[in-house]
């Protein structure tokens, strides 16, 4: 299944929100894109038909087995992304704006030799 940037942008986020909070609800996903609640409940619903999000007992946003396999991949892209970025002299800030738009677009070569040259 191909997944567009803002599928794989809505996983991260769902992602990053369970390691920092220990859930994530579609609201502070809304929150946490500035995005409206409208747009991201069309988003989740997306989600959830890709089988890649189901919504847990307490209304939380629970990624799948699948969703969660995306999801790690692409974090692994933004910190490996930034972490080079910045070795290179790029502040914090502009390193993770970058890399939130690189990590999508790269390929796995050029992944791959940045990867290499952070070890």
């Amino acid at each position: 299944m191909a997944l567009h940037e803002s599928g794989e942008n809505y996983l991260e986020t769902i992602l990053i929100l369970e390691k920092r909070n220990g859930i994530a609800r579609s609201v502070d996903v809304a929150n946490e894109l500035n995005f409206s609640k409208p747009s991201v409940s069309r988003a989740v619903s997306v989600l959830k038909n890709s089988g890649l999000v189901t919504i847990g007992n307490i209304n939380q946003l629970v990624l799948t087995d699948e969703g969660r396999k995306i999801a790690e991949r692409i974090y692994d892209r933004h910190c490996t992304i930034k972490s080079f970025l910045m070795k290179m002299g790029v502040c914090e800030k502009t390193a993770s704006e970058d890399a939130c738009m690189m990590e999508h677009d790269i390929s796995e070569e050029t992944f791959d030799c940045i990867k290499k040259s952070l070890k």
